[in-house]
Formats: structure tokens, C-alpha cells, sequence
């Protein structure tokens, strides 16, 4: 074992550092603290963890920057380390036993919005406990993550952050939770303009397939096929004018961003109160979510108006987004910038909650199968999962988004009758039938794979540009 109850911390730290230093010429380097603690059986993840984490463990504390370990950084590190573990530790313990059982991991995860079931909750237990009393004293904590990728049970919510590299057209998702550490270190706006820029790639790679979605909301009802469309499209504007709307949708991408998540946080901090560092439970994140997504398209709307009708113009109609703005204002006054306004903030709920319930649904299945390897799923696994749950969620907002855009686009059509939300509804339903609802999905469907491929690449450039972690 790496200590035993009553010897004191000096005294076991020089016997720890002692069997560390193999080669006696009083320095640790990153090959001997590999050797040392696989034989102890303390470091049981993959090589490749191993490799990182001991390298971390160097690099904090190796003040004299030799690439090597001496006692006293040696022992700096345990002592800072050992602080933070037993600070762990007691908030873990809520009944101040001295002891953590199954109950208390199942707690402390899901206050972190983690839900495991007890048999889970066993096997993370049965993992740390040595003496087989399925629980885990002081000793074994500290024996188990002084040098264990395990920093903190935050690591395990942390890799479900639903991300915010998924940038699949619709601004609907609830934003990312963030820790206070994560707010004072100014990682999160990192974080945001990497995910803006993400989004504008993205955006930009499937600009036509969106486009030929909008005509198809639109004009889908007199016959036009998905081909057909493409092909209309080219021949009226040529190649170029498969990107027309690009400009404002990428436009509108930075402002949602940053008003959804400062709307998330006030509404946030109204419903936890002050307490500090309190994540949201799951029903929570689902209203406070949808209020900030309320929010942002109340502000930023007139842009999402201005994005339909000028990737619905014909060529010549505008000659850009301020020519489309002054248009609209002069022929059709202030209340034109809110057309569709109602079923846009209605689709909100739906997607919010399916996006929200389907992922957690995932993450739990997949915590409950596979957590004890490693609490990194990969990415493969979350950007499935975010796939998935962002997919179910625009199928079940899909009709109200495709009202919205067709009263976004009602004046566009000269002479036509002004419909109402449930006007635009009985009309649809009544001409085309259920699937009318539908109309403009197929292209909606083909970017969703391309579009997080795309962000998700150019997400995780832009913060390595940035300088934020994963």
C-alpha cells in the first residue's frame, strides 16, 4: 500500500519518493513513475493515459523546469494533491462517517447531472475499495487517485458536456453547463468563439442543402423533387446562388451564442440561488435552456426573418442584407422582422426537451455498460449520441419550424392570403396532407452528418488556437 494510518505524512512521502527513484540519484522522471506505480498496481488505465497523466503530474510540479522530479517538488505535489483529494473526499462523505458508501457516489454524480444505478454506483465502489468492506475509507481514496487520472468526479460529467461543437443549423440546443473555475479562467468564452467559428464553417460547407431545404418549405407543394430544386436553383442564380442567405445565417451565430449563454446563467442563478458551483438538474437545464433560447430569437429574430427571405430572393430582387431590411420595412412596416415568431418560439420546447431526454437517455445507457473502463467515452460515442438527440429533436419540432418559415416568407409571395399559424397549419394539412408538414426534411437530414463532421473538426482547431483543453 502507498501509506498506512498513523505514520506521518514526511515520513511516508520520503518512502514513497525512495521506491519512485530506481536509479537512487535522488530524481523521479516520468519512466520511473511509470514503472513504480504500474508495479504497485496504482495506474491501471491505458498506456496512453498513463503517458498524459504522468507527464501532467511533471509538469505541475517540476518548478525548476529539468524535466525530473526532486523530493521537495516530489512533496509539493503530494501535499497540494492530498489537499484537494481530501477536500473531495469529505464533500463525497455526506454523513461524516469517515466513510463513503454506494449511496454517496450515486449523490454526488447525480448532483453533477450523472445518473447511475446502484449496481454501477457498486462496481466504481469495488474499483477503489481494497479491504473489501464495500466502502471506502480516507486511506483508500487517497491510495487510489494520489496519481490516478481521476482528478476529481467531475471528470465524468465533464466528457458528457453536451458539446458545443455541434453546430447542426438550429440554434435550439441548451447551452453547455460550465464550472466556476471554467467562468473565472475565461475558458468559456474561448470556448464560444471557438464554437462560433466552428458553426460558420460548418454552416458554410452545407449553405446549398440548407437553402434547397427553404425552398422546399416553401415552394415543396407544387411537385418540386429534391433534384428538381437543386436544379431550378442553379439555372435561375448559377452555382453562387446556392449560398445565398450564408452570410446572415453565419452573421447570427456570435450574438445567439453569446445572449443564449448569458441568459442561461442569470436564469440559472434564479433557480439554484447563490449556491456556488451548482449544476442543474435535467428538468432544470430543460427550462432554464428553452427560456435563454426564448431570449436570444425574441433579440436576434429580425435576422432569422432577413436569412429566409434573402435565401429565397430571386436574382436581383435585393442587392444585400441592408437593401432586404429597408425593403421589407418600407412595404411591409416593423411587424414583418416577427412574422413567424410564435411557431419559432413554440418549436423551442419540443426540441429543447427530446435533444435534452434523448441524450441523457444515451449517456446513462452508455455509463451504465461501459463507465468502469474509462470516464472518457471518446469521441465517436459523444458526437453519436449528440447526433442522435439533435436529430430526434429537430424531427419533432420540424413542422412548426416549417410554418415559421413559410409566414416568414408570406410577403414574398405577392397577392397571396396573410395566414396565420394555425391557418398555415389547416392549409397545409388540408392540401398536402400529414407529410406536407414534412416537406424540405431529406436535405435537412443529409447535412446533419457533413455539418458535425465539419464543426467538430474545425471546433477542436480553433481551440487548440485558443488555448482551451479538451
Amino acid at each position: 500500500s502507498l501509506g498506512t494510518p498513523g505514520v506521518a505524512y514526511e515520513k511516508r512521502w520520503a518512502e514513497l519518493f525512495d521506491q519512485l527513484d530506481l536509479n537512487k540519484d535522488g530524481r523521479v522522471d516520468v519512466n520511473e513513475l511509470r514503472t513504480g506505480l504500474t508495479d504497485w498496481g496504482v495506474v491501471r488505465s491505458e498506456v496512453d493515459e498513463v503517458g498524459r497523466l504522468l507527464w501532467e503530474i511533471v509538469r505541475m510540479s517540476d518548478t525548476n523546469h529539468d524535466g525530473q522530479l526532486d523530493f521537495e517538488e516530489f512533496t509539493q505535489y503530494l501535499r497540494t494533491h492530498e489537499k484537494e483529494l481530501r477536500l473531495m473526499f469529505r464533500s463525497l462523505d455526506r454523513n461524516n462517517d469517515g466513510h463513503i458508501d454506494v449511496g454517496e457516489i450515486q449523490l454526488s454524480l447525480r448532483s453533477l447531472g450523472v445518473n447511475v444505478s446502484t449496481e454501477q454506483a457498486s462496481r466504481i465502489l469495488q474499483s477503489i475499495d481494497r479491504d473489501g468492506t464495500m466502502t471506502i475509507d480516507w486511506n483508500e481514496w487517497r491510495d487510489h487517485f494520489l496519481f490516478n487520472p481521476l482528478h476529481n468526479m467531475e471528470d465524468i460529467a465533464h466528457y458528457w458536456k453536451h458539446s458545443l461543437m455541434l453546430d447542426i443549423g438550429e440554434q435550439l440546443t441548451v447551452p453547455d453547463e460550465f464550472s466556476e473555475k471554467e467562468r473565472r479562467s475565461g475558458v468559456v468564452w474561448r470556448q464560444l468563439v471557438a464554437g462560433a467559428m466552428a458553426g460558420a464553417v460548418s454552416r458554410t460547407g452545407t449553405a446549398p442543402l440548407d437553402r434547397l431545404k427553404v425552398f422546399l418549405q416553401v415552394h415543396g407543394s407544387s411537385g418540386v423533387s429534391l433534384f428538381g430544386g437543386l436544379r431550378g436553383m442553379v439555372q435561375e442564380g448559377g452555382l453562387r446562388s446556392l449560398w445565398r442567405g450564408n452570410g446572415i445565417n453565419v452573421l447570427k451565430i456570435a450574438p445567439e451564442s453569446a445572449i443564449k449563454f448569458m441568459a442561461y446563467e442569470q436564469i440559472k442563478w434564479l433557480i439554484r440561488g447563490s449556491k456556488e458551483g451548482g449544476s442543474l438538474r435535467v428538468q432544470e437545464r430543460f427550462i432554464a435552456g428553452s427560456l435563454a433560447g426564448a431570449t436570444a430569437q425574441t433579440i436576434i429574430y429580425p435576422m432569422e426573418v432577413l436569412k429566409t427571405r434573402l435565401t429565397l430572393r430571386k436574382t436581383g430582387q435585393y442587392s444585400g442584407m441592408a437593401d432586404c431590411a429597408k425593403q421589407i420595412l418600407r412595404k411591409e412596416g416593423v411587424r414583418a422582422f416577427y412574422k413567424g415568431y410564435v411557431p419559432n418560439t413554440l418549436g423551442i420546447i419540443p426540441y429543447a426537451g427530446i435533444d435534452l431526454a434523448v441524450y441523457e437517455t444515451l449517456k446513462n445507457a452508455w455509463l451504465q455498460r461501459y463507465c468502469m473502463g474509462s470516464a472518457d467515452p471518446g469521441v465517436l460515442v459523444l458526437l453519436g449520441c449528440g447526433t442522435v438527440s439533435s436529430t430526434c429533436g429537430q424531427l419533432a419540432s420540424y413542422p412548426l419550424a416549417l410554418i415559421r418559415t413559410r409566414m416568414q416568407a408570406q410577403a414574398s409571395a405577392d397577392g397571396a392570403p396573410q395566414l396565420s399559424m394555425v391557418g398555415q397549419f389547416k392549409h397545409i394539412v388540408s392540401h398536402e396532407g400529414v407529410p406536407g408538414l414534412y416537406r424540405g426534411i431529406a436535405p435537412n437530414f443529409l447535412k446533419v452528418i457533413p455539418a458535425v463532421s465539419i464543426s467538430y473538426v474545425v471546433y477542436e482547431h480553433m481551440k487548440k488556437a485558443l488555448g482551451v483543453g479538451s
